[in-house]
């Protein structure tokens, strides 16, 4: 077991550290590799351009800490034993990287997501109350950015997110909470929306094509001018609506 706080920039490979509190501490672009995180709080931490390889963290905590450019591959931030997930409240993770990592049940309240990209992860039950998908371009333009490429979004908290024209193609997202979310101009192609709360939410000019769209009522969004679905699926979003389709 190591207890020894590394530097900005060094490699740190095979070690595990236990309730360790690096609260504030300078760890930007340093690398951690095969290494073991029991109960350790990074509370404010500086860790830009950090990477984290092959790492197992048990209840985390990067509250307000700076994770920009930050890369998770093949890491496991959640605590199947307790339930619990890692802590991102109000951090910084503008351009991150998440790959094949399991962030199941973590909380990412207030947090700043511009261009932040989730591959392949799992992230059931993950919660974004407030969460920030938009940069601002000038005073008055203001642009969201983020990837959730083939990620299990089941159970998720996306109540109320913004996320206008940005991508969730081939994502899960069963009984997840996107009641009153922007979705307008998303790409959401061969997403999973089966039993997914959409009351209120915009979806004007998004593209589900070969999304799971059983169940989804047009009645109950607050737009969905343009959406754009194949053939095959209107008979499914009729159905919802309660019309007895007979496509002879």
């Amino acid at each position: 077991m190591s207890r020894e706080r590394p530097s900005t920039g060094d490699q740190t490979t095979g070690s595990t550290f236990d309730a360790v509190a690096w609260d504030e501490a300078d760890l930007a672009d340093a690398v951690f590799v095969d290494c073991g995180f029991t109960d350790a709080a990074f509370s404010s931490a500086n860790l830009a351009g950090s990477r984290f390889q092959r790492c197992r963290f048990a209840r985390p905590t990067f509250a307000h800490a700076d994770l920009r450019e930050a890369r998770f591959e093949d890491c496991i931030l959640s605590d199947a034993a307790t339930q619990q997930g890692a802590n991102f409240a109000f951090a910084r993770l503008d351009e991150s990287q998440f790959e094949r990592c399991d962030l199941t049940h973590a909380r990412f309240e207030a947090a700043d997501l511009y261009a932040a990209a989730f591959t392949d992860c799992r992230l059931l039950g993950a919660r974004f109350p407030r969460a920030r998908f938009h940069r601002a371009f000038g005073r008055r333009h203001l642009r969201a950015a983020v990837e959730f490429h083939d990620c299990d979004l089941t159970l998720a908290d996306l109540s109320a997110v913004s996320l206008p024209g940005c991508d969730l193609a081939r994502s899960i997202l069963r009984e997840a909470d996107l009641s009153g979310a922007d979705l307008e101009g998303a790409i959401l192609t061969g997403a999973d929306l089966f039993q997914a709360s959409l009351d209120g939410a915009r979806l004007a000019g998004a593209d589900l094509r070969g999304a799971e769209v059983s169940g989804l009522d047009l009645r109950r969004l607050a737009s969905y001018e343009h959406l754009r679905i194949r053939a095959d699926q209107q008979y499914r979003l009729l159905d919802a609506m309660g019309l007895d389709v007979h496509p002879d």
